[in-house]
């Protein structure tokens, strides 16, 4: 089966979301770059780098049969002809729960190549519980 070819990064953006809320391990990977430095940080996990051990991560997730319904909002976007950077707030309810867990900080890369545009990157967090909200101390971080 051949790759699709994502002509825009919305196009890979949407299949990404797609895949995921679908539990669709084949569908994800299609989104992913085959490139062996491409790097995937789940919620309060260790940063995994290198194609299988993405795929793994998203295999284990999805094995579980848990269905997920994401909302995106609060779009940033930091792009060029070769790279774009999405930084979105993900809201993701479980499919057939009344609880809403607290909003996701995510941002995904993608780069530009032979075969359209393929994510390199996705990080996700737990937001605060205000997201618009400075963080205390904030000037006191260091990255």
């Amino acid at each position: 089966m051949s790759k699709p070819i994502y002509t825009s990064v919305a196009e890979a953006e949407a299949a990404f979301y797609d895949a995921l809320a679908r539990s669709d391990l084949d569908a994800m990977m299609t989104v992913w770059s085959e490139d062996d430095e491409v790097v995937c940080v789940h919620p309060d996990t260790p940063r995994l780098v290198g194609l299988a051990a993405v795929r793994e991560s998203w295999r284990q997730l999805f094995a579980g049969g848990t269905r997920l319904q994401v909302r995106t909002s609060h779009h940033v976007v930091c792009q060029n002809m070769l790279l774009t950077i999405h930084n979105v707030i993900e809201h993701v309810a479980v499919e057939g729960e009344d609880r809403l867990p607290p909003p996701m900080i995510a941002t995904n890369v993608y780069t530009r190549g032979a075969l359209g545009w393929r994510l390199v990157m996705h990080h996700a967090s737990p937001a605060p519980e205000n997201p618009h909200a400075p963080a205390h101390g904030a000037a006191h971080v260091m990255h």
